[in-house]
Order: structure tokens, then C-alpha cells, then sequence
């Protein structure tokens, strides 16, 4: 197996490349009770155009089929259900779709074994008839239902309308009740064989193991698949300008909230030392420490600091600012002007170090949890990242990288503003 190690944090990752394709990644916890695995395909909800690799058929699915597809690999030929059987072991087991890929997971304190076992078997054999699937269509239509009068999703759904136009990111990961009325049998075994092939697959393991015997335990229960070619996904051409300037929506919210985007069009090599550059300055422009929040909490603007995202794939880069106000627009301008201010005065050394290191000790924290650890190292791995550079390259980012990219990644020009409004305003 290939060792990575982090020499900063003294973490060790086991990766092993099986001759079917699937990659997986073992981070040893010594001392610790709990087990966490999660199993994740590089297939999510903008995955809806693409040429399968062995017919070459060029091929066009409703939206929302990869959560579909989630839901419906639990169902077993004899009734039951393996979340159920999962559950019954005392196991905490889960699954969940994103915007590049989906994963199935479990932690557990005891019955391991068992709950691999079951993990295994139900991802590799999946079972879909007209019956079932028809079954399904009306649970996650009411899902659908349920995030539609979703005020924080409607927020998100809104910023992703502002900033694409025809980026499948601002499709709804469950698609609409209309798309899945389209989803037969067919179209999702079509789906299955095309991207749960273990060539298209990641498993991270985390918990007190033996690498190697894991390993061996993990292979005996894995089924042998003929290889497959690179799959050919199809995407719109990228779009460099944004969509709208903003979006406003009325439901049952109490206060108004906000999300501020800015798209990323700014071409960097290096996608984890940016990404730990916008962290850096997310939370210097509008941080619990900054002036900007300070002011707006004196003024009643802001009760608590908003909540800040990079989300980044080859197909999409955003940075988000969240949050509640009483008058969101003077929170917007307020964040201009700071932008525009760090940008003509530049970044101030002391607040910039601070900052640096209040990120960098919340990294070093991910690193207590086995489920944090399995999850960040599953979500990076679709993005062909190693973890643990977050935390070796993080010295490598100076306050003149990062003043670059703030002119290069935070432009007016790219700003967009999504706002739920109270209904009776």
C-alpha cells in the first residue's frame, strides 16, 4: 500500500488502487472506539449528459437521477431494507447525494464486520423493478415538496440562478417532481453500471485498524467487474460572466437572509492554496474578529457571524456569505466597501496572521473525528486532492498571494446577492 504521511499533524493515509479500478483509502486511528467507512462514486447531480464508456451511446437523464439512484439502492429482492438492518445493529448508517458524487456510509463503536458486510453487498447489488421505483417516485416527490418550502435551500438554489445560466449546478440535486417522472428501471441500471463501476469509486476507512488486514478483509467481499474506459461526461461551456445580479423570494421566514456570492472565474494552478486564500479572507472581510462585523452586530444588522463556503469542481467556483438581516442590501454594500478598501490599502499583516492561524487550528480539529476525516477525504478525492496538503501547503500562503487573490477572485463584477423575504413585506 502507499503511505502518505503528514509530517505537521502525524497523521498516516494507506492508499491502495485495486486492479478493478477502486480506490482505497485508510486512515488509521489509534485508540479511538469509533469506526466510520463511507463508500462514494464520482457521480452526483450534474452528471446528466455523458457517452458510456463500452457502447459509446451518448446518453441524457432526468435530473435528479444520482439521488434517485441513492435512494433506491437500500431496497433489497427479499423486502427488506439495509438502512433497516444497519439500524437494528446499533449502527448509525446514512447515505447522501452532492453535486459530484454520492456516498453510502456507517460508523459504528461495535458489529463491523457485520455492517461491512451488509455495506458491500448492497451497493454491489442493486434492485430496481417498475413496481418499486414507481413507489419511490412519490416519496421523493414529497421531498421535493419538503425543499421547495425550504427557505435556506431556496436561498442557495437562488445564489446558483444569479451566478449560471446553464450550469447544471443550479439543477435541484432531487430534481423536480416532473424530471423523475421520466426515471424508469432502465435509465437507472444504465446509470448504475455506468458509474458505480469501481473504477469511478473511492472507499475511505477511518478508526483504530490494521491497514493491511482491512485491506484483506475489504477485497474477500468485493465482487470482480471487467474493466471499463473513461467515462465522457458532457457539460455546457463555461460561462465567465454571471447570470443576474440578484434574486429575491418571498416565504415564512421571520427575518430576511442572505447569500452573497461571488463567482470564480480566476485561473490559479494550485486550487488548494486558493482555497485556503478565500478561507482566509472570507473571514477577514466579514469574521467575527473583522471591523465590518463588528459594526453591523452594534447596529442590530447581524446577530451572529454568517456562515462562509468555496465550493470548486473543473465546472464551477464560488465563494458564499450567509446569514440573517434585518436589511441584507447594507450588508452587501458593506462587504463591497471592505473588498474595496483591503484592495486599495491592502491586507493588514497582524489581522491577516491572526486569521491564518484560527484556519489552520480548525484544521488540525478535523483531524479528531473519524467521521470529519473520512468525509473530507472522500470529497477531496473526487476533486483529485490529498488532504493533507491543506495542511502542508498552508505556509505557502502568504499575505501577497492572498492580496492577489483578492483582486483576482473578489470583483465587482462577479457579485451576485440572493434574498428570502419575509412574505407579508
Amino acid at each position: 500500500m502507499k503511505i502518505i504521511e503528514s509530517s505537521k499533524i502525524k497523521e498516516k493515509a494507506y492508499i491502495e488502487k485495486l486492479e478493478s479500478g477502486l480506490t482505497i483509502i485508510i486512515i488509521p486511528k489509534k485508540n479511538t472506539k469509533k469506526k466510520y467507512i463511507i463508500w462514494g462514486t464520482h457521480f452526483g447531480s450534474i452528471d446528466n449528459h455523458f457517452i458510456m464508456p463500452k457502447t459509446e451511446e451518448e446518453v441524457y437523464i432526468p435530473d435528479g437521477v444520482a439521488h434517485f439512484l441513492e435512494h433506491k439502492m437500500f431496497e433489497q429482492p427479499n423486502g427488506t431494507n439495509s438502512l433497516d438492518t444497519l439500524m437494528a445493529l446499533g449502527i448509525d448508517a446514512n447515505a447522501y447525494t452532492t453535486n459530484d458524487h454520492t456516498a453510502y456510509l456507517f460508523e459504528c463503536t461495535n458489529h463491523f464486520e457485520e455492517g461491512l458486510n451488509e455495506l458491500l453487498d448492497y451497493v454491489q447489488h442493486p434492485y430496481f423493478t417498475e413496481q418499486n421505483v414507481e413507489k419511490e417516485k412519490g416519496i421523493i416527490g414529497q421531498e421535493i415538496g419538503m425543499y421547495d418550502d425550504d427557505p435556506g435551500w431556496q436561498l442557495y438554489m437562488g445564489a446558483m440562478d444569479c451566478m449560471y445560466k446553464e450550469n447544471p449546478i443550479k439543477i435541484d440535486i432531487a430534481g423536480t417532481v416532473e424530471s423523475i417522472s421520466k426515471i424508469t428501471p432502465e435509465v437507472l441500471y444504465k446509470c448504475y453500471e455506468t458509474f458505480y463501476h469501481p473504477s469511478n469509486m473511492t472507499m475511505v476507512v477511518c478508526g483504530d485498524f490494521e491497514p493491511e488486514k482491512l485491506l484483506e478483509e475489504i477485497k474477500k467481499r468485493l465482487e470482480i467487474k471487467e474493466g471499463q474506459g473513461e467515462i465522457k461526461r458532457i457539460y455546457p461551456s463555461k460561462e465567465e460572466k454571471i447570470n443576474k445580479p440578484f434574486k429575491i423570494k418571498q416565504m415564512e421566514v421571520s427575518i430576511p437572509l442572505f447569500m452573497i456570492g461571488y463567482k470564480d472565474t480566476a485561473k490559479y494552478e494550485n486550487d488548494i492554496k486558493k482555497h485556503i486564500a478565500i478561507e482566509i479572507l472570507l473571514n477577514m472581510i466579514i469574521g467575527k474578529s473583522s471591523d465590518l462585523y463588528q459594526k453591523c452586530y452594534k447596529e442590530g444588522l447581524l446577530l451572529s457571524q454568517p456562515d462562509f463556503d468555496y465550493e470548486f469542481s473543473d465546472q464551477y467556483a464560488h465563494s458564499l456569505i450567509s446569514g440573517a438581516s434585518k436589511d441584507p442590501k447594507k450588508i452587501e454594500q458593506g462587504i463591497l466597501e471592505t473588498i474595496e478598501k483591503m484592495k486599495q490599502e491592502g491586507i493588514k499583516q497582524e489581522h491577516f496572521e491572526r486569521i491564518r492561524r484560527k484556519i489552520y487550528g480548525d484544521y488540525v480539529v478535523e483531524y479528531n473525528s473519524v467521521a470529519d476525516i473520512a468525509r473530507m477525504f472522500l470529497a477531496d478525492s473526487m476533486k483529485k486532492i490529498h488532504s493533507f496538503d491543506y495542511i502542508e501547503q498552508f505556509e505557502t500562503v502568504t499575505k501577497e498571494y492572498t492580496q492577489e487573490v483578492l483582486r483576482t477572485v473578489f470583483q465587482k463584477e462577479n457579485e451576485i446577492i440572493s434574498i428570502i423575504e419575509p412574505n407579508n413585506k
